[in-house]
């Protein structure tokens, strides 16, 4: 009796050996980062050259979404470049090829950090809100303002830092600051001698908002005179 022909059976394909790098892992809004994979056949140890690669991030915490899709190369790497718009959970995924399934990187965090606001931009940012209200004396806002009301204003309604209600006293507020070291959202107080008698918001280039005089309204204006001193309220 003749005995059956043996078949074959087809090869078993192998897994593939994928590693990934992230330029960085935490980063501002808008940067831009290199995500690349590297792909090995585990049966030969040397670099795989064929198939494609993924570039996915999670959505919902339930499907992954391909934003971008490259063919491998001939040095077996693939490398996209993404601008993160908000914190996400990144992975890679391999395609397959002859001989070799498809298989995708563990799953990575990409951080977006808050860009922080400074006080001294919240403050300035209070201040142009108000810019062409007219001045009136004795006035505190919020649509009308003498000088020191604009600053008393300004700088509760923006950091919660309480002043007085007069240029000369706000002048003792705060931490003094050398006039080469101010900041925007610092506070300017003008004098005559030691007095003061105006006040208002450092805007930055030699600049301040202010509510100058009767008939005036509230706006950015050149400082016009070096008799001055800096009051930093808040850092």
């Amino acid at each position: 009796m003749t005995a059956a022909p043996v078949v074959s059976a087809a090869a078993a394909k192998v897994k593939p050996k994928l590693t990934v790098s992230y330029t960085s892992r935490s980063v501002k809004k808008g940067t831009t980062i290199k995500v690349t994979t590297k792909l090995i056949d585990p049966r030969t140890g040397k670099k795989l050259v064929s198939g494609s690669v993924r570039l996915q991030t999670l959505v919902g915490g339930k499907t992954w979404k391909t934003w971008q899709v490259k063919g491998n190369n001939s040095a077996g790497s693939v490398t996209f470049t993404t601008k993160p718009g908000g914190t996400a959970w990144y992975r890679t995924t391999f395609s397959g090829t002859t001989g070799v399934t498809s298989g995708a990187t563990g799953a990575v965090k990409i951080t977006v950090k808050k860009t922080a606001v400074s006080k001294g931009a919240k403050i300035l940012a209070e201040a142009k809100k108000h810019k062409g209200a007219l001045y009136k004396y004795g006035a505190t806002g919020p649509s009308r303002f003498d000088c020191s009301g604009f600053t008393k204003y300004v700088y509760k309604k923006a950091v919660g830092k309480s002043l007085p209600h007069k240029a000369n006293s706000q002048q003792k507020y705060g931490k003094a600051v050398s006039k080469s070291n101010k900041q925007v959202g610092d506070l300017i107080v003008f004098r005559s001698g030691s007095y003061g008698y105006h006040a208002g918001i450092y805007a930055g280039g030699g600049y301040i908002y202010d509510s100058p005089h009767s008939g005036a309204r509230v706006g950015k204006h050149k400082i016009w005179s070096s008799n001055y001193v800096v009051r930093r309220l808040a850092a």
